[in-house]
């Protein structure tokens, strides 16, 4: 029998599990279509009902496989997608939230990102993202790539204290959103997505890692994704599009760490003592 997977609550109190899936790089090839659907179907099966896709990944091809993945069981599904900088302009961001619905089949999103700042003026993207929540087709809006002088800009703006997420870098490798970032969207109890929780494959390979796993009869992703479940406010979106690899991810949240395991995470991968650039993948 599994742990039941911890929750987080978003501002409007909408509770989400703190493991979900990625989907950066689904939609490229359509050779691997279909295991990446049976994917995101096993995910959801063991209760990783936050999906997160965007329109830049596969140029739409990730949210169409989304889209399959979630056909018959959308009410299941808390999901996540974001918005090119390129194009949220008011009424740009409004049409490319139209295009996500049609590719994601659905009427509604769930918690829609922009996905890093660009040229636009907050307040417009604001003002639309305001005008798809009022309409239905969003539920809440947030962010992506944000740090704090960012995140203090927007809530400058009329609307801006609505964002409702943070989606950054982070995992046991790049931890420097711990100094600031982190504390700051807790304080206002602003959820933070860690994206590439694995640092891209490369804590796979890590030595001290791969050790630690051993102990605790684990992968080093494992290990991982445990780590962060251990962080509050903080929801990781692994991305894998092998169902096996869902149910090793899933297997995650059975890990139970002593202060020890902690400390000695610390010392093998310290915490940030002053303020870190954000990093960006």
């Amino acid at each position: 029998m599994h742990d039941v997977i911890p929750t987080t609550a978003f501002p409007d109190g909408r509770k989400v599990p703190v493991l979900g899936q990625g989907t950066w790089r689904m939609g490229e090839n359509r050779a691997r279509a279909a295991e990446e659907i049976r994917s995101l179907q096993a995910g959801l099966d063991l209760g990783m009902t936050l999906i997160d896709t965007a329109e830049m990944y596969g140029d739409g091809g990730a949210e169409c496989i989304v889209g399959e993945a979630i056909k018959g069981r959308r009410d299941e599904v808390f999901l996540v997608s974001k918005v090119l900088p390129s194009n949220a302009s008011r009424s740009g961001t409004v049409a490319a939230c139209e295009r996500s619905l049609k590719y994601l089949v659905t009427d509604r999103i769930d918690l829609y990102l922009l996905h890093w700042r660009g040229g636009y003026p907050f307040a417009e993207t604001v003002a639309a993202f305001e005008a798809l929540r009022a309409a239905g087709k969003i539920g809440a809006w947030g962010v992506s790539n944000f740090d704090v002088d960012d995140m203090e800009e927007l809530e400058s703006v009329p609307g801006g204290r609505n964002v409702a997420a943070n989606q950054v870098l982070y995992n046991l490798a790049r931890r420097g959103i711990e100094y600031d970032l982190l504390p700051w969207c807790r304080d206002r109890g602003v959820p933070v997505m860690a994206y590439s929780p694995l640092d891209e494959g490369r804590l796979l390979h890590n030595a001290d890692l791969i050790h630690i796993a051993k102990a605790h009869q684990a992968t080093p992703a494992q290990v991982a994704l445990a780590f962060l479940k251990n962080r509050p406010g903080v929801i990781s979106i692994p991305k894998t599009g092998s169902a096996e690899r869902a149910g090793e991810n899933r297997d995650a949240m059975d890990i139970h760490f002593t202060a020890e395991n902690l400390a000695e995470l610390d010392r093998l991968f310290p915490p940030p003592r002053r303020k870190m650039r954000l990093e960006v993948i």
